[in-house]
């Protein structure tokens, strides 16, 4: 009954007008950057995190949520009229989106994604709603040994599950660990990788991690391969589906919001995957699968629901558990540390306000989506004609101010301008940031908890097999290593289906 209070509460906290503002001005903003090739909701939110310094925890988490998930609608409007996707989950968006846009069906394309991100979004949020709590209570009668097990998990997780190489993002994860423990030693104090600089005494902050690898890393990728320029800016007419429209996509709303739900809450899972996920469900429950990448509603409708309902529910493992289940979420994971608030299972008791007004703003969030979807897709498309000459520096000059902020150093703007150098060369050679991001902000969990677990047993590794929930973390981290070379290999089979249909319909735009 407290737990329904306290759920009900959360709308007072989200409907103060300062937070609903912030709620609003998060959708909008993410919608912009889904719109804006190259940035994304990542390099957003580590680009805002100085910002968020000043602000109170409940409105600095709703606004950075907001960006999250705005950004998932925000890349189906360049994949619909003009085949350049915004956001890697909108990429299969882009085959029958696409292809309806040709047809003169732009306007039913991005209604039917609004109306799938909305359900998709909002059934994930239900979810979310109910098994968060239930997530929580259970991960109360975790202790150092458990917490140990579950950080190593979502690290192996992060590597294993991913959508490039388990080899590379294994290695971004160790550079992850590694520079964690830069710093003095939280038990010993000793200084640990310093190189006798004054300036890593303290450790590298996550901020500045955070805007080398996804804010300046993205710039420098985005300015060595530019994007090809795009003639004029396209039309549409109303964006509304017509009622068979929404009856030819209710299967594939329905199985996207599930299959999206279930993906979002799986480490390494994430809305990208999701929305390959959907599309090739739809494929395979159609009746007539050779019209899909030919402007099939349904590859459209299945994608976008799935990717919204994973964004969402991406926010399971991170408020409940402190593992977050993708980069975007091990940001929003630094972001709460920032404001002073451990995600975790003490969350929902310690911070009740900050839980479910976050929670429950992405009610309010999803509808703000809906109505803003429709009127302002003129506008963000206009967006697209800002020459990335003016957008980048810009937005360089903007993170510089902000890492300057953090702790009024000079050597922190060097720092981040050497992370990005970083970050362009991991994505040039296709190393994933995600699990270095995901591995730095564990590191201190894993290795304090680690030690606080050896020295309960006295130096005996026995804590670590001693109660049930210890042996189920065990047991998942060895299923999760030796399924590692199979996920590998489906997913190199995956890439290869994909790979061929693409050139089927590149030769069919062609013809």
């Amino acid at each position: 009954m407290d737990i329904f209070n306290d759920a009900i509460s959360g709308f007072d906290v989200v409907l103060q007008p300062a937070n609903l503002l912030f709620c609003l001005l998060g959708v909008t903003l993410g919608m912009l950057i889904g719109v804006l090739p190259g940035l994304g909701p990542a390099a957003t939110i580590a680009i805002l995190l100085p910002i968020t310094y000043t602000m109170e925890p409940a409105s600095a988490i709703i606004l950075l949520a907001g960006i999250f998930y705005g950004a998932q609608y925000g890349g189906t409007i360049t994949s619909v009229l003009l085949r350049l996707p915004g956001e890697a989950s909108s990429v299969v968006t882009a085959l029958d989106g696409y292809q309806m846009a040709r047809q003169g069906r732009a306007g039913a394309a991005l209604g039917i994604a609004a109306v799938g991100s909305f359900i998709g979004g909002t059934i994930a949020i239900v979810g979310l709603t109910f098994l968060a709590p239930l997530v929580a209570s259970f991960a109360l009668d975790f202790g150092p040994a458990e917490y140990t097990l579950l950080a190593l998990l979502g690290i192996l997780l992060v590597s294993s599950l991913g959508n490039g190489s388990a080899r590379k993002a294994a290695i971004a994860a160790t550079v992850g660990l590694l520079l964690a423990t830069v710093g003095r030693d939280p038990v010993t104090g000793v200084s640990r990788f310093t190189f006798g600089s004054d300036n890593l005494a303290d450790g590298i902050d996550f901020v500045i991690i955070a805007m080398g690898l996804f804010g300046v890393g993205e710039i420098l990728y985005n300015i060595a391969t530019p994007t090809s320029a795009t003639s004029g800016t396209p039309q549409f007419k109303r964006a509304l589906p017509t009622g068979k429209d929404l009856k030819d996509s209710s299967g594939a709303i329905a199985r996207g919001s599930v299959s999206g739900f279930a993906l979002g809450v799986l480490p390494g899972g994430g809305a990208t995957i999701a929305s390959l996920v959907a599309y090739a469900t739809e494929k395979k429950f159609a009746k007539n699968p050779g019209r899909f990448g030919r402007g099939a509603i349904e590859g459209v409708a299945g994608p976008e629901t799935a990717n919204n309902a994973a964004a969402t529910s991406s926010f399971i493992p991170l408020l409940t558990l402190g593992i977050p289940a993708n980069g975007t979420m091990a940001i929003m994971f630094g972001a709460l540390l920032l404001q002073g608030i451990t995600p975790g299972p003490g969350l929902i008791t310690d911070h009740p306000d900050v839980f479910w007004g976050v929670i429950n703003s992405m009610y309010i969030g999803n509808i703000f989506l809906l109505l803003l979807s429709i009127p302002l897709i003129g506008i963000f498309v206009r967006l697209l004609s800002v020459k990335a000459t003016i957008l980048n520096p810009l937005t360089v000059l903007i993170t510089m101010i902000g890492v300057y902020t953090v702790r009024n150093s000079v050597f922190d703007m060097f720092l981040v301008i050497g992370f990005g150098v970083v970050g362009y060369l991991m994505k040039k050679m296709g190393f994933p940031p995600g699990p270095l991001v995901l591995a730095f902000v564990l590191g201190g969990l894993l290795e304090t908890s680690f030690r606080q677990s050896v020295r309960l047993s006295e130096g005996g590794m026995a804590i670590f097999v001693a109660s049930p929930i210890a042996i189920t973390l065990l047991a998942a981290i060895v299923l999760a290593i030796a399924a590692a070379p199979v996920m590998s290999w489906v997913l190199k089979r995956q890439q290869t289906k994909a790979d061929a249909t693409l050139h089927t319909h590149a030769q069919a735009y062609q013809d």
